[in-house]
């Protein structure tokens, strides 16, 4: 399918490596337009940003033929943006968010910022994909991506879900892929995630704060201790096979379906009996 209206985003900040991949391989389907944080926002989920706080905005020069905005603001700000200022003739055909540095499988997905501003594009109907690789470095290879992405945006969009709060979260593996496996959402959790604060691990990684959104470094106040989050990730035994992260740990593309409605039906059916 070609000659779609595509709408960009991701968490990593409209000037990462990830999103300059995406737009290349979006180029043959399409028109472009990418609307993306100014500053790094992973952990973000679907958080909007609220609360009176001023969004500054800004249109870039176009690059290419695609047009670029920066919005201070969360992925899923930058997805509304998009739709309410953007693209005012009506809405996308679809939204891509990615490429994520980083896997977004599993539990991952309710933090992960690309995964919410997906849901933000399922939420208004529009044809929604995650897309990320579990590689977490700012030169991460994206290689693997680039040959195993575009058809398979070309048969999601080709066949099309009847039922628009379906979205999909896509994870592909560091190196080369063994292939796609249709996954289900796995369920794993992070023990010890409170470590105390690494003022040099910026210069250690070869990136600079502000490549993470952090705009000042903390300075302790007295009695404080500084902690970042960085947990050990513990699997859970009942995961099914099909599991996406499991699937994405043996080398394979891993594609999972997602919906809106959270809804626990099973349990509903039983408090029916109850009340």
């Amino acid at each position: 399918m070609y000659g779609m209206k595509i709408l960009l985003t991701n968490d990593d900040g409209y000037r990462a490596r990830g999103l300059a991949e995406l737009v290349e391989m979006m180029k043959p389907f399409g028109e472009l337009t990418v609307v993306a944080p100014k500053y790094h926002q992973s952990g973000m989920s679907m958080a909007v940003t609220m609360g009176l706080k001023p969004i500054a905005v800004k249109r870039l020069p176009d690059r290419d033929g695609v047009r670029w905005w920066y919005v201070d603001a969360t992925p899923s700000s930058c997805v509304k943006y998009g739709l309410d200022e953007v693209f005012t003739d009506g809405l996308p055909d679809v939204v891509v968010c990615g490429v994520n540095h980083g896997s977004n499988a599993a539990s991952a997905s309710m933090y992960s910022a690309t995964v919410g501003a997906a849901r933000e594009g399922a939420l208004a109907g529009v044809l929604s994909i995650a897309v990320s690789l579990d590689d977490f470095s700012p030169d991460a290879d994206f290689s693997g991506v680039r040959k195993l992405f575009p058809d398979i945006f070309r048969k999601l969009t080709e066949n099309p879900v009847a039922d628009k709060s379906i979205f999909y979260n896509i994870n592909f593996p560091k190196g080369e892929a063994r292939g796609i496996r249709i996954g289900s959402q796995g369920t794993v959790h992070w023990l010890k995630e409170f470590r105390p604060y690494d003022y040099d691990v910026f210069a250690r990684l070869g990136i600079t704060p502000l490549d993470m959104g952090i705009l000042c470094m903390p300075e302790k106040e007295k009695d404080e201790t500084v902690y970042v989050m960085a947990g050990d990730l513990t699997d859970d035994l009942r995961n099914p096979a099909d599991a996406d992260h499991r699937q994405l740990e043996a080398g394979f593309v891993t594609l999972c379906p997602l919906q809106l409605d959270a809804t626990a039906y099973a349990e509903k059916a039983r408090l029916e009996t109850l009340f």
